[in-house]
């Protein structure tokens, strides 16, 4: 790296069409680039949140949008062991009470997977064309339409009909917030912002739970129809707010529209930190030209392509992985401290703790983990233990006719759930948004986001059957499911999960070119700003005949 006094000042002070217009390989570009990496990478976490602080309130309103499907995902779930939701939409069952079917339950819990699916796919194609702000707004007064649905719902019929509708919005807010806090924030703060869409999700889980065990003693239908009238909170002052926030300048980038992002970057920094704008705006662009050179697209199908396929892979398992460790059964998991005995009024109570303990998990990742120990590393532990952690229910359950055995298996899917909070789940919301290119950003997220429904719905549709009375009644053995998929997990991870931490978006794209083995890029040396290294990158771009797609890249010559 050159130290700012090797540079001429004349050489960094690019005009903004020198910007758009400059070779990948001038090195102009790459030293006004390296000036400003060099000062972005060197900034300790303390100063990158002072001379950012817009970035950073702009990000935690766009993930705000996530608070509603938290609060729904647990809000469901739990009217299942709610006695007026059982009463209004199941069914009577003799020597049970009032139950919804499983086959009910599996609609319901999976109706907003299904409508979020159908939202994260034409995500992808609206932020691409509008931008992530217009998008947002959209889709915040879409919701507040169909939250008349599910709060006046007259049947169980209709009210599936509600949620899958109200999926639909809730896919693009949580596809977008991860990719806008990846593309406004410098390396410092990324991964804090990023997993902070996952405490949102605890945000609204904690809310739901509160107002669930405050309203389940209201023996009439209000006891289920405020909590959801009042996801009519988020829209109305999340909508005023969005009008005013900044544009990615990644995207701005990415149209050609280079005044715009300079516009949009001094809105997300503090004049007061003596941060050069366009050496930053130099760094999107350099990094949008790098991948234009390695022939990486903006659509879809350009996800599967050449080495972005094995990124996109990565993005995809990294968050189904969530599923896999066994999120529907031990998480927010009234339904199964129902089956194994526990009264109404300690299943909410300990639902209720076990989000506090979510929210303390996030809390003790972002201070103790993630700022000393490696992206792979944490989410390689974190699984391992919850495969043990579910083993142990499993275990527990051949003596459930004793109270302090199902206690102890209450107790362990509350620790379960502090890991999960610790470990994977934040980093399934990281690794996505860093693993993709820049270009294919956000349709990289919302493929992998698409995964996670997908293996969502087919989790959902098992696990009622799994735990039902009038089904397979598995009860605590349904962990051992569970505790297969985490180890298969472990297994996936183990041989394919790279490291990202502290590296830049360019570095990660070279390593993905040069096809180095997930277990090295930690080591692996890459300088992507040398103006010398970079004249001697052999990139060649795909190649498009008759016949197909051809890849015709050479490799590129960083050494380990």
């Amino acid at each position: 790296m050159h130290s700012n006094d090797d540079i001429d000042a004349d050489e960094t002070d690019l005009l903004l069409p020198d910007i758009l217009d400059a070779d990948l390989y001038s090195e102009q570009l790459n030293q006004n680039v390296e000036v400003g990496i060099e000062s972005e990478d060197t900034m300790p976490l303390w100063k990158a949140i002072k001379a950012y602080p817009m970035a950073i309130f702009w990000c935690l309103v766009v993930s705000m949008c996530v608070v509603m499907e938290g609060y729904d995902t647990i809000l469901i779930g739990n009217f299942y062991a709610y006695p007026t939701f059982a009463q209004k939409y199941g069914t009577y069952f003799p020597g049970v009470g009032y139950q919804l079917t499983a086959a009910w339950q599996a609609g319901l819990g999976n109706a907003a997977g299904i409508g979020a699916f159908v939202g994260v796919l034409a995500n992808g194609y609206f932020v691409d064309r509008f931008g992530q702000k217009p998008v947002l707004i959209g889709s915040l007064f879409v919701l507040s339409c169909f939250i008349f649905i599910t709060f006046f719902a007259p049947n169980i019929v209709v009210l599936c009909l509600g949620e899958l509708f109200s999926g639909i919005p809730w896919g693009v807010f949580a596809s977008t917030a991860p990719a806008y806090a990846s593309e406004v924030l410098p390396l410092s703060l990324r991964v804090y912002l990023t997993t902070y869409t996952n405490m949102c999700f605890i945000i609204g889980q904690i809310i739901a739970a509160g107002i669930l065990d405050g309203l389940v003693q209201l023996d009439s239908e209000w006891s289920y129809r405020i909590p959801f009238g009042l996801q009519w909170v988020w829209p109305a002052f999340l909508i005023p707010l969005l009008f005013f926030a900044p544009e990615s300048p990644w995207h701005l980038v990415r149209k050609g529209r280079l005044e715009e992002a300079e516009k949009s970057l001094l809105r997300l920094q503090r004049k007061s930190a003596g941060i050069d704008v366009k050496q930053t705006l130099a760094s999107i662009v350099h990094t949008n030209k790098l991948e234009e050179e390695l022939a990486i697209g903006t659509s879809y199908w350009d996800c599967f392509k050449s080495f972005e396929r094995r990124r996109t892979l990565i993005a995809c398992f990294a968050f189904a992985g969530q599923v896999l460790s066994g999120l529907n059964f031990a998480y927010n998991s009234t339904y199964f401290f129902q089956q194994i005995g526990l009264s109404t009024s300690q299943t909410y109570r300990l639902n209720l703790g076990g989000t506090a303990i979510a929210l303390l998990g996030t809390l003790l990742s972002w201070f103790l983990l993630l700022p000393y120990f490696g992206r792979r590393t944490i989410y390689l532990w974190g699984m391992a233990t919850m495969c043990v952690i579910l083993l142990l229910i499993g275990i527990l359950n051949v003596r459930t006719t004793s109270n302090g055995v199902a206690t102890t298996q209450a107790v362990l899917t509350l620790v379960w759930t502090f890991v999960y909070q610790l470990t994977v789940g934040q980093l399934g919301w990281a690794l996505p948004a860093e693993i993709g290119s820049t270009r294919l950003r956000q349709r990289t997220v919302c493929v992998a986001r698409n995964t996670y429904y997908i293996v969502s719905v087919i989790a959902g549709a098992l696990e009622p059957y799994f735990m039902n009375p009038t089904q397979w009644n598995l009860k605590g053995y349904t962990a051992f499911v569970w505790s297969g998929t985490a180890l298969l997990t472990f297994i996936w991870a183990y041989f394919k999960l790279p490291e990202t931490k502290g590296r830049r978006y360019e570095e990660i794209d070279i390593l993905f070119a040069n096809d180095v083995p997930a277990r090295k890029f930690a080591t692996f040396q890459v300088d992507a700003y040398s103006a010398e290294q970079m004249e001697d990158f052999e990139v060649r771009p795909l190649v498009t005949s008759d016949k197909g797609v051809r890849d015709t890249r050479g490799a590129i010559a960083p050494q380990c």
